[in-house]
């Protein structure tokens, strides 16, 4: 069972090295598909770096800032593994956490795994209180619209069987990603599956991207994907 793992970069180049390093140490066959979204800040070069060392490292550089979720379209559209998994550059989630994920999909229950935050994985960083209460409104509306009972819908980490993702369309360039692909699994009625993770956030000053526009979007799509 081979697994594809999508890492969307934008101005990563000082975790990008440790990140692509914690994933290639996880016991799974596997492929690194990174994408670049038109970063400033060197990533460009320590990708080209990394592709050179690892040959199970395929990249991607989006010639404009483009957002997470075209980053995500651009990768997802270059994976061979049977399984998807989406992994942030940024150190927040484990990689080691992948067979937890996997175990669902694996022994048949699960077509999708969402990696919740608050089910209680190991261990989680104490940090922003209004930023964890919008992450559960935002849980909280997709749930009444999809009538689905997530946790944590915002979640980074997503893994796939990846016929899911070739059967889903999708539009969102940034954040909307998120409730957009939820909205449509939720209207194909794959099974979903959470699993508990550990998670050590970071704070706006070590690079944090989103911001109160992206609820504010994130509030649409919810609408617009799951009505529309």
């Amino acid at each position: 069972m081979k697994l594809s793992v999508v890492i969307p970069v934008y101005n990563e180049a000082a975790t990008l090295a440790t990140v692509v390093e914690r994933v290639r140490a996880v016991a799974f066959e596997k492929e690194i598909i990174v994408v670049d979204d038109c970063s400033t800040d060197g990533t460009q070069d320590a990708l080209r770096d990394l592709q050179r060392n690892f040959s199970e490292i395929r990249a991607a550089f989006h010639p404009v800032n483009r957002g997470k979720g075209a980053a995500l379209r651009t990768g997802f559209a270059m994976t061979t593994g049977d399984l998807v998994v989406i992994q942030d550059a940024d150190l927040e989630y484990n990689p080691q956490e992948y067979h937890k994920l996997a175990a669902p999909i694996l022994d048949g229950r699960a077509d999708v795994v969402y990696g919740s935050r608050f089910l209680g994985g190991d261990e989680r960083r104490v940090l922003y209180y209004w930023h964890s209460l919008g992450n559960k409104l935002l849980t909280t509306v997709s749930n009444m619209f999809t009538n689905l009972n997530l946790s944590d819908m915002e979640t980074c980490y997503k893994m796939f069987r990846a016929e899911v993702l070739k059967k889903v369309t999708l539009q969102e360039d940034r954040f909307g990603f998120e409730p957009e692909i939820t909205a449509k699994i939720a209207r194909l009625h794959y099974r979903v599956y959470e699993v508990g993770i550990s998670y050590s956030g970071r704070d706006y000053s070590q690079g944090k991207k989103i911001g109160w526009r992206d609820g504010v979007r994130a509030l649409w799509c919810i609408v617009r994907y799951s009505v529309l």
